[in-house]
């Protein structure tokens, strides 16, 4: 008899293990060490992406142009192309996700919005850019109605948004 499998996120959202599928206490496995974000600390780093492969393809195109400074022939020509090539592909790669994440944000925010304010603000929701929606995003659901007034009245940024906020809504899943 084949044993169901059941997939536990747990409160943290955490993907489960084997050992979890096992039987073992899901909550063992969700990220116990999060820092409380601010604007101050809000940004995060992919260390694979931003310490390792981004460098690494960097350095790839200055050696390529170097070598080709020195030896021009058409294969270094063909390789400073080459590496420049993978560094638009991984730059994209890495903008596609994050213009995704926008715009799942955008929904999530523009629901969220509606059923948070009033009705005289929500017909201003269209009003507001993505930009704007991105950074509301961080604001806790007491003070969204006051900051959503000042960003329509101000024109306010995503940067001044976030720093507006007093208290801060954590997003620990933007990649």
């Amino acid at each position: 008899m084949a044993m169901p499998i059941f997939l536990h996120y747990g409160e943290a959202g955490v993907a489960p293990s084997f050992s979890v599928l096992l039987g073992e206490d899901p909550r063992r496995f969700q990220m116990v060490d999060r820092v409380p974000q601010t604007y101050g600390k809000h940004t995060r780093f992919d260390p694979l992406f931003h310490f390792f492969a981004l460098p690494v393809i960097m350095l790839s195109v200055i050696v390529t142009v170097v070598h080709c400074l020195h030896r021009r022939n058409w294969f270094s020509m063909w390789l400073v192309i080459f590496s420049i090539a993978i560094l638009v592909v991984t730059m994209k790669a890495r903008l596609y996700a994050t213009k995704l994440q926008d715009r799942i944000i955008r929904m999530e925010e523009q629901q969220r919005l509606y059923g948070l304010l009033p009705e005289t603000l929500r017909a201003r929701i269209g009003e507001l850019s993505e930009a704007q929606l991105v950074g509301l995003r961080f604001a806790s659901d007491a003070e969204l109605p006051g900051l959503l007034e000042d960003t329509l009245a101000k024109k306010l940024s995503t940067a001044q948004i976030k720093k507006s906020i007093k208290v801060w809504r954590p997003d620990y899943f933007r990649v």
